[in-house]
C-alpha cells in the first residue's frame, strides 16, 4: 500500500520541488494529504463497485493516465534539458493551485486512491485510515526532509538530473498505462 502512495510520480515530485525551494511548503502538503484523504475515503467507500457497473471507465482512466504522465514527463524533460536549468532561487507562481491540478486533473490518481486502493479496502475503514496517515506522513516527510538535500540542489545540474528521472519514469509510466489498454 505504501509503494502507491511513495511511488515517483507528478504529485510528489512537485512537493520534493517545492520543499527544495522552502516554497508553501506547508499549503502544499496539506492539499495533497487532504485530497489523498478525500480520495481514499471514496475509495473505501465504494466507488469500485460503481467501476464494476461500467468496466470501460478504467480503460478511459487509464488511457486519459496515460496521456496526463507523459506530457508532465515531456515537460520534465524540456526542463532537464534546458541549459538554464531551475535551482533553489526560483519560485512556483501559484504552487497551491500547481498542487491541486497536479492532483486533481492526474487520472493516474484515480486509478491508484479510487479504483487499485479502493478495491483493495472496499468497507475497510481501517484500512483506509491506515492509508491516509501514510499518506500524511509521506508528504510531510517529502516536503519537510527535502530541505536536508538543498546542498545538492543548489547545482543547477542536480535539477537536471531530478527532472530527468522524473521525465523516465513518468514517460515510462504513461506508454505502460496506454499500452496496457
Amino acid at each position: 500500500m505504501m509503494t502507491l502512495i511513495v511511488a515517483i510520480g507528478a504529485q510528489n515530485g512537485f512537493v520534493l520541488r517545492q520543499g527544495l525551494r522552502r516554497q508553501a511548503v506547508a499549503k502544499v502538503v496539506a492539499v495533497c494529504a487532504i485530497s489523498d484523504a478525500i480520495l481514499v475515503a471514496v475509495g473505501v467507500a465504494g466507488f469500485g463497485a460503481i467501476i464494476g457497473r461500467w468496466p470501460q471507465a478504467i480503460t478511459v482512466v487509464a488511457i486519459a493516465g496515460g496521456l496526463f504522465l507523459l506530457g508532465y514527463g515531456f515537460l520534465a524533460a524540456r526542463r532537464a534539458f534546458n541549459p538554464r536549468a531551475m535551482t533553489l532561487g526560483q519560485t512556483s507562481s501559484r504552487p497551491v493551485l500547481t498542487a491541486l491540478a497536479l492532483t486533481w486533473l492526474n487520472p493516474h490518481v484515480y486509478l491508484d486512491t479510487l479504483l487499485l486502493l479502493g478495491s483493495i479496502a472496499a468497507g475497510r475503514w481501517l484500512f483506509g485510515v491506515g492509508a491516509v496517515t501514510a499518506s500524511v506522513l509521506w508528504f510531510v516527510a517529502l516536503g519537510f526532509g527535502a530541505r536536508l538535500l538543498s546542498p545538492l540542489f543548489a547545482k543547477p545540474w542536480a535539477w537536471r538530473v531530478l527532472d530527468g528521472v522524473i521525465a523516465a519514469v513518468m514517460i515510462g509510466l504513461g506508454v505502460t498505462l496506454i499500452a496496457g489498454w
